[in-house]
């Protein structure tokens, strides 16, 4: 979830830099920009994947400069207080007899936010880096985890099981993705 919005961004400004340099392929391009804002207008603006987007390391802020969608994603403090204090009324709830030092690895929404700060100002961009910071380790796994299931997943292997038949089995794999990619995007063309 946390590659999606930097792509976009990126990919949309590319794409307005060769609109100003081509000549020739204007229209092409507009074509580009208003599908891609089409699709993914209201993902660019979504607090929660922006929130993940800001926690995949090699991203963090670089991706943009407006400062609207960084407040968006910055909100993501909300959700370490709430992962904090939920983690707190867990430890509170197991018994003494399971772990006797639960209440020394507790960890406050004070220091939560200051992780996100070191995580935030950390100049490595590698995964490791997430280790350092449990908290924010934690969060970024909740957001930019992919679902095991979902609809869209089932609706793919219907379609796919729907073109690859018994009379297709000589269909090569490029084909059969390309009819895969033409039969669940036919809303676009």
């Amino acid at each position: 979830m946390g590659w999606l919005v930097p792509i976009i961004t990126l990919l949309r400004t590319k794409l307005q830099q060769l609109n100003v340099a081509s000549k020739f392929c204007e229209p092409l391009i507009a074509a580009l920009l208003s599908g891609l804002e089409k699709r993914f207008g209201e993902m660019l603006t979504d607090p929660e994947l922006i929130a993940a987007a800001i926690l995949v390391p090699k991203f963090k802020t670089c991706w943009t400069s407006d400062e609207n969608i960084l407040k968006l994603g910055l909100n993501l403090r909300s959700h370490l207080d709430c992962q904090a204090e939920n983690h707190i009324s867990e430890g509170s709830q197991s018994s003494e007899e399971e772990d006797f030092f639960s209440s020394l690895k507790k960890t406050s929404p004070l220091e939560t936010t200051q992780q996100l700060d070191a995580y935030l100002g950390c100049p490595r961009d590698t995964v490791e880096v997430l280790k350092s910071f449990p908290a924010v380790c934690q969060l970024s796994l909740k957001l930019n985890m992919a679902l095991p299931a979902s609809a869209a997943c089932e609706r793919l292997f219907t379609v796919a099981g729907l073109i690859f038949r018994p009379k297709r089995a000589c269909t090569g794999s490029k084909n059969f993705e390309n009819q895969l990619l033409l039969r669940l995007n036919n809303a676009y063309w």
